[in-house]
């Protein structure tokens, strides 16, 4: 059995990562880390009443997570599994960019998984386990034009991960980042059919990834067969790098 916190859990890639773990055991618990919109997460955790639960949670505030977190304890009493996957992007050059666009997104991705692991180590370390796996971006190791907001959140989440990695490793918990490339998921959204295609023809694999895809990396590295393997960043990019 695993208690697991999934933020980002109304998105694509959360949601798919949360059928994941709820699919691999019948005793598996997830909570689903939301904000405003929670329709589809809903409609999981109707799915699974007894094993999937929502829990209210801006990921830039410390007090939502500490309260995210005793929520969770008090129901479940303990929390194996983290997975910082919220955040978003606003992309522009940098020349154009203000000061918000900068802000908020080095807000919701890196001082948001910040936050999210300096909440659960402190649980995890009580009890000698644990298994956080911070979603970056591929485009932290190949950084496109007009994402320097968004480039250099992500590849701080990398540099977190490796230094946490070593701070908690003595103490039973792993820390690693998948860094996803073209993944079928809303942020594609608002590409059209030709640049969906454009985007295809630029992976090696000549297609986008499927949310399922990256989930059964995430329940590999929160596994018992993954205990030797931390401060790892993997890519899940078709082969683009």
């Amino acid at each position: 059995m695993s208690v697991s916190l999934i933020t980002g859990g109304n998105g694509g890639l959360g949601l798919a990562i949360a059928r994941g773990f709820l699919e691999e055991s019948a005793v598996n618990q997830v909570w689903l880390g939301v904000r405003a919109r929670r329709d589809k997460a809903e409609a999981l955790a109707a799915q699974f009443p007894d094993r999937c639960q929502l829990v209210t949670l801006d990921v830039t505030l410390e007090a939502g997570w500490s309260a995210a977190i005793a929520q969770i304890m008090e129901a479940s009493s303990r929390l194996d599994v983290l997975v910082n996957n919220a955040g978003h992007h606003d992309d522009t050059l940098l020349a154009m960019m203000s000061d918000s666009q900068w802000q908020e997104v080095l807000q919701s991705n890196l001082t948001g998984t910040f936050n999210g692991c300096r909440a659960a180590v402190k649980t995890m370390m009580g009890q000698r386990f644990g298994r956080i796996i911070n979603i970056s971006s591929l485009s932290a190791l190949f950084s496109p034009a007009g994402q320097t907001n968004y480039a250099a959140a992500k590849a701080g989440m990398i540099g977190l991960t490796q230094s946490l990695a070593k701070e908690v490793a003595r103490a039973g918990i792993t820390v690693n980042a998948i860094c996803p490339g073209y993944i079928e998921t809303e942020a594609l959204g608002a590409m059209s059919a030709e640049q969906r295609k454009e985007a295809a023809m630029r992976v090696p694999m000549r297609r986008l990834g499927k949310p399922e895809e990256v989930a059964a990396a995430v329940l590999f590295l929160a596994s018992a067969q993954a205990s030797y393997i931390t401060g790892a960043t993997l890519k899940i990019d078709g082969g683009i790098l």
